[in-house]
């Protein structure tokens, strides 16, 4: 029969193996309860929370570090035992080092010195995750610990990662159908029709970069024979550009209608624009008022590209004018250009993606290059001149995309019956 120290051996192993039993159990509810936390899409902070309790209480890790990726810059999620001023210094020059479960054996950091492993987690291939746990005792079943550590890291870690990716994408639909939104609003404020009259004719072309862009076109015709017309681009892109293009047509259409000179008109206009943008944003901007009676041409260049005029072969680059639209509350000078048009005669406004257009070879289209298309086909029509010039710059970019919005207005004014 066994002695009484042996049966006291026995009770004593059937009690550890009960409690090491019992903690197992509690490991695995705990386990249980992550996972439908996770289920019930609890918020990341709360995850971070349960991994910490998890990890302090049930498996007894006396130092860790939990590392994830908040978009490209990593993050400690979750500490335990490390001072503040430890986990505040950045070791994710360090990460790229460890690719599988490794002891920690730099102890030249005085943050990564306080570890004993550091646990990669990879998802496709790439990191999402660190933990670093410290503060082992000689005594304890290490690999178990580490083991069950590794499990849980993972489960929280994807979880995370699926919780950021959603977070993404639900971003990125927002973002598309914020898109959407500024390119119907855009859409709405451009002139879908434009006139053809015995003594002029307007014809655009208008090429939104990703279908949103800052380029912005208008016209008016007044009783008395005038006819104002103008090409701007404004700065930025998405909602912000097309709510301010919005704004800025109605002050473009409010200030317009009141007749005033064009110097006066320009002025108030700036103020408009820098009363909203506060000097954040500008609007490059051209208009142009022609008089069918007098065959007069006034206009106001406000640092836009300036536009071609020929008129019987001859060739003006109508540039006078002032500087941007919005940056200052005050323009300081304003120089309006005078031009009589005698005879036949087209007027080529544009935005600077025409000339940002680049060939298979990377040359850009060169000014001279425009200046010589407008000299040899002022005759033809607004229509007729756009068509052209949308062919011969399909030519010259080959298979070369459009890098930046592109709008072409087109104002031929014709020879005097």
């Amino acid at each position: 029969m066994p002695g009484f120290s042996e049966l006291k051996k026995g009770l004593s192993s059937i009690e550890a193996l009960e409690r090491e039993l019992n903690l197992k159990q509690l490991q695995i509810n705990r386990l249980l309860n992550i996972t439908q936390a996770i289920n019930n899409n609890v918020s990341a902070e709360g995850l971070f929370n349960m991994y910490k309790s998890f990890l302090s209480w049930e498996i007894g890790v006396k130092k860790m570090a939990l590392y994830v990726r908040e978009e490209n810059d990593w993050a400690c999620a979750a500490s335990i035992g490390i001072p503040d001023n430890l986990i505040a210094l950045d070791i994710s020059l360090y990460f790229e080092r460890y690719v599988r479960l490794n002891n920690v054996d730099d102890d030249s950091h005085p943050l990564i010195r306080e570890f004993d492993v550091v646990i990669p987690v990879r998802h496709k291939d790439h990191p999402i995750a660190y933990v670093f746990i410290g503060g082992f005792g000689e005594e304890e079943d290490m690999y178990n610990k580490v083991q069950f550590i590794t499990t849980i890291t993972n489960i929280i870690a994807v979880a995370i990662e699926n919780k950021r990716l959603f977070k993404r994408q639900l971003e990125q639909e927002r973002l598309k159908r914020e898109m959407e939104l500024a390119a119907e609003m855009q859409q709405m404020l451009i002139p879908k029709k434009l006139p053809s009259k015995p003594s002029y004719e307007l014809d655009s072309i208008y090429k939104p970069h990703l279908g949103v862009g800052g380029d912005y076109f208008d016209f008016i015709e007044f009783e008395d024979g005038k006819i104002v017309f103008c090409v701007g681009d404004i700065s930025g892109k998405g909602v912000g550009a097309a709510l301010l293009m919005a704004n800025f047509q109605a002050n473009f259409h409010t200030l317009i209608n009141k007749r005033t000179e064009l110097d006066c008109f320009i002025r108030d206009l700036n103020k408009s624009v820098n009363l909203i943008t506060q000097g954040e944003r500008f609007i490059t901007f051209f208009i142009a008022e022609y008089d069918t009676a007098s065959h007069a041409l006034h206009y106001v260049n406000a640092g836009h590209n300036p536009p071609v005029l020929v008129n019987e072969g001859e060739l003006f680059l109508l540039n006078k004018g002032c500087t941007i639209l919005g940056s200052f509350s005050d323009l300081l000078e304003v120089e309006v250009g005078r031009l009589t048009v005698d005879g036949e005669a087209i007027i080529l406004a544009f935005t600077d993606g025409l000339t940002d257009l680049q060939n298979e070879n990377g040359e850009f289209l060169s000014e001279e290059t425009l200046y010589a298309f407008v000299r040899n086909n002022y005759k033809l029509s607004a229509s007729e001149f756009n068509r052209r010039l949308m062919g011969r710059l399909e030519g010259f970019k080959g298979g070369k995309g459009y890098p930046d919005d592109f709008t072409v207005l087109a104002c031929k004014i014709f020879t005097p019956s």
